[in-house]
This record gives structure tokens, sequence and C-alpha cells, in this order.
């Protein structure tokens, strides 16, 4: 379970400023003391987390990637950033968007929360926008009657497995996406490992998301739309990937998210 550091951040700045009120009614630092030290060291804080939670609410906020659901784009974990101001300005906790900025588009790299556990969030590439109709067979991806367009990259076969890189362009945004199955050994026929099919019209205030390792991705072929109200950003950037314990963090990805490197 994800930690809600922007209610944290909250309450450690309603728990500064109430310091601070308190401390302006009954004069706590002229108790002196250990008193006095505590209050000094609480309001030289209210500025710290303020601007902190300014900048985590409003602008941009940082994340790391615990799966595998974004590769090849993103890799376990990747460090990323996240506008917060791309889709409207939101307040912290409740998420309410209380200024207009813009709207998903189709192709975008979305974090949200995830609708069946909302203190967990979730990063999916947005494929289709309210209105639309989306369509998975054969794993072909068909948006209002109109195949997505994807060329082969790169094809690797091993151990009685295969898989495909697609260069995808949902959109604006061209980026990389995977397919993988089963060989069977004894016609040495390609099985694609998923067989998920199926039709979703996506209503008004909503978006279809799908990860980039299509079979290997819990998105809305399983679980449904992303309501807008649990919008939280547009990843943008990698700029460290850090393996956890004793390694030293990488900074060879930093850069554009979506950056084709097909050859």
């Amino acid at each position: 379970m994800d930690i809600d550091i922007g209610f944290w951040l909250s309450l450690a700045l309603l728990f500064t400023v109430s310091v601070w009120v308190i401390d302006k009614i009954f004069k706590l630092k002229q108790k002196g003391g250990r008193v006095e030290g505590a209050v000094e060291t609480s309001n030289s804080l209210i500025s710290v987390f303020f601007v902190v939670l300014v900048i985590r609410s409003f602008i941009i906020e940082p994340f790391t990637i615990p799966s595998g659901s974004m590769l090849p784009t993103l890799q376990v974990n990747d460090f990323i950033l996240v506008n917060k101001f791309a889709y409207g300005l939101r307040l912290p906790v409740t998420n309410t968007k209380i200024v207009e900025t813009g709207e998903p588009q189709r192709g975008d790299v979305l974090v949200f929360k995830f609708p069946e556990n909302r203190s967990q969030n979730f990063i999916k590439r947005v494929v289709g926008l309210p209105g639309d109709s989306v369509q998975v067979k054969d794993n072909v991806v068909t948006v209002n009657g109109e195949p997505v367009t994807r060329e082969l990259a790169r094809e690797w076969e091993g151990s009685g497995a295969w898989r495909r890189e697609y260069v995808e362009q949902l959109g604006d945004s061209r980026h990389l996406i995977w397919q993988e199955g089963k060989i069977n050994p004894f016609t040495g026929r390609k099985v694609p490992q998923s067989r998920t099919q199926g039709e979703w019209q996506v209503p008004e205030g909503a978006y279809f998301v799908m990860g980039d390792n299509r079979d290997n991705s819990n998105d809305s072929r399983f679980w449904g739309i992303v309501p807008e109200e649990l919008v939280v950003g547009e990843a943008f950037l990698i700029w460290m990937h850090w393996k956890p314990i004793f390694s030293i963090p990488s900074f060879s990805r930093n850069g554009a998210i979506d950056k084709v490197e097909a050859n």
C-alpha cells in the first residue's frame, strides 16, 4: 500500500500552524526551556512544510515504478517525475480539481488513483478518451474502428518463449510496447500469452488505460475505466534508476519517458 505523503504533509502543516496559533495566544515561548525550543522548531518548519506541499500538490511529484507493467518504457525501480499541473490544479488529500489547465490526451502516460484501492497509485498509458470505443482482438487495439498503428521493431525467441517489440503510435505519442507468448514445442507455433479480448465504451469523464507491457498489465481490460476525479498527473521524465539495498543509483536512463530507440 502506498503512503499518502500528501495527507501526512497536510497534517504536519496543520500541526505546526496550530502550535504557532497556540503560542500566540498563550505565549508558550515565554515558559522557556524545552517548551521554547520545541515551539521555535515547530515554527521554523511551517514554511518548509508549506513549500513542499505546494510543489508536490500543484506542480511536480516524484514517483517510483514498482512493477513491470510499463516495460519497456519504464523499468522497475525507475524514479520518475509527474506533472501535477498538466491536468488541472487539485487540492491535496481530496484530489478535488479547483482550476482547469488541460485534459489527458491519447498516448499520455497517466498516473492515477487505482479505482479499486484509492490509496494506491497506478501508472498506465491513455488509450481511450471520453466517448471512444476501444476494442482488443487478436492482440490488435482498435480505437473508434481504426487499428492503432504499430511497426515491428525487434523480436526475440528462446527457451520456449517469444517477445515482440513494436513502435506504437497513439495520438502524438510514439512509444515502445511489448507482446509475448509461448512457442509450442511440437509445432513451433507462436502462441500469444494474452487472450484478453473485448470491446469497451468509454463514458464521459473517464479514460481507458493500458500498460505498455501488454501481456503483463493489470489495466482497464480487467477492472474498467479511470474516472477523471482519480487522475493525478502526467508522467514526463525519468530522473534516476535505483535498485533497492546496497546499490548505486544510475542516471543512464535519464530523460523524457517516451524516447523511442528502436533500430
